[in-house]
């Protein structure tokens, strides 16, 4: 996948989910098992698609700021703190920052993942 050639960032920015995931599924086709697609990184907010083949997955990880996960095709499933979670097209998941969290796909989807970054300094405060 090639660095990003559009504008991520921006006072106002709209976008088509239909042609991104689109432009997502040809992506993943030569990809491995999962893809992502930057659609907005703007401070703190950041809005990517992600794409998984069958079998896919997102070893274990967190963010240090909440997420959310819209599932808008196929299924995945989110282990978080032991407890998978069975997640169909058209749910909407959300995890606090700092919780270690995976994510696979039996069958393969698609979701649209924010995040809200953790400023540094504001961590440091303990804020």
């Amino acid at each position: 996948m090639s660095g990003v050639q559009r504008d991520i960032t921006g006072a106002t920015l709209t976008f088509s989910l239909s042609e991104e995931m689109g432009i997502l599924r040809a992506d993943l086709e030569a990809a491995t098992e999962r893809i992502g697609r930057t659609l907005l990184k703007n401070g703190p907010l950041r809005a990517t698609l992600v794409g998984l083949k069958p079998g896919g997955s997102l070893r274990t990880h967190h963010a240090d700021g909440p997420i959310t996960v819209h599932v808008l095709e196929g299924s995945v499933d989110m282990e978080v703190g032991g407890t998978v979670w069975p997640l169909p097209a058209g749910t909407l998941f959300s995890v606090e920052g700092g919780l270690p969290h995976s994510v696979t796909s039996v069958d393969g989807g698609i979701f649209l993942l924010t995040v809200v970054a953790v400023p540094a300094a504001r961590e440091a405060e303990g804020a």
